[in-house]
């Protein structure tokens, strides 16, 4: 025979309890009957009585005693982890683990850590910076940041950011030396500056004018993933670079790198914090997407 479920040993405490079977069936909001039937299933389950009952009166047997020692702070326990649980439905807490490209986290993620951390104290964020792509799900990430082109179909998105922009940039000492590409091809004939993916995939460099696009695959002088490493080496004219405009935003308004092919250069959307389904969504997680969803719509006024 089955063992007992959590109903019959709940009844079962709440008659031992209060010894009279009708206040216990308006404590449980249960028939008499019912409630009855319950303690006769479970002492058939177990095959021992449990309680000596009359109309006027309920005692405990020595097995009654016992499991009512037992089971009582048990249940106790139990129901004290399902309100704990229940409350994570009302309070943003615990980790929340996100996976994004390097670009996503310099660029967007950084400057909005500090304010929601800020709001969300009894949250804690592990953000993990990664240029290849990962399966959120088996790696254990609540959410994850792609651009739109590599997001699955099976996922909500929603938008991290405005649109975003390549530039392409050279030091003004470079562009003396080796003079200023006027289209992309031209890059063939340069000194350029690249980036390997962790998947060993070195992408070709694609440009768009009104309606045209068009990839080159220009000679790399120095390949790297570290863009403070890249940074250094086009600030000293090794060569020219082609990076999201958030990098190299002061370097240019400075005079310390110059752009060129900006007519090249169409904006594209930025990227989007993806996450599996819609349904019970971790509170941290919501909190996270509502606060984005604020600081997108604070950040659009301001421009």
């Amino acid at each position: 025979m089955t063992d007992p479920d959590l109903r019959h040993l709940d009844a079962f405490v709440t008659v031992a309890r209060t010894r009279n079977f009708r206040r216990a069936a308006l404590e449980m909001r249960a028939s008499v009957s019912s409630l009855s039937q319950r303690l006769r299933d479970l002492e058939e389950r177990l095959g021992v009585r449990l309680m000596n009952r009359t109309t006027r009166s309920v005692a405990l047997t020595e097995a009654g005693e016992l499991l009512l020692s037992r089971v009582a702070p048990a249940l106790r326990d139990v129901g004290d982890a399902l309100d704990q649980v229940r409350g994570l439905r009302e309070v943003a807490s615990g980790r929340l683990r996100i996976n994004a490209p390097p670009p996503a986290v310099d660029l967007v993620l950084a400057p909005m850590v500090g304010p929601f951390l800020a709001i969300y104290p009894q949250v804690d964020l592990d953000i993990v910076s990664e240029s290849g792509f990962v399966d959120i799900v088996s790696a254990g990430f609540d959410a994850g940041v792609r651009y739109g082109e590599h997001l699955a179909q099976d996922m909500v998105a929603t938008p991290l950011s405005g649109l975003q922009r390549y530039v392409v940039v050279a030091s003004p000492a470079y562009v003396a030396r080796r003079g200023r590409p006027r289209h992309p091809k031209e890059l063939l004939d340069h000194d350029c500056i690249r980036a390997r993916y962790s998947s060993g995939v070195m992408h070709d460099w694609e440009f768009e004018k009104a309606g045209q696009i068009l990839k080159v695959d220009p000679p790399a002088k120095l390949i790297s993933t570290n863009m403070s490493l890249a940074m250094r080496a086009a600030l000293d004219g090794a060569g020219i670079w082609a990076t999201i405009d958030g990098y190299v935003s002061e370097a240019l308004t400075s005079g310390a790198l110059v752009s060129v092919l900006e007519d090249w250069c169409e904006p594209f959307p930025g990227p989007f914090l993806y996450y599996p389904s819609r349904r019970q969504v971790p509170p941290a997680l919501r909190a996270f997407i509502d606060f984005v969803a604020d600081w997108r719509r604070r950040e659009t006024l301001k421009k």
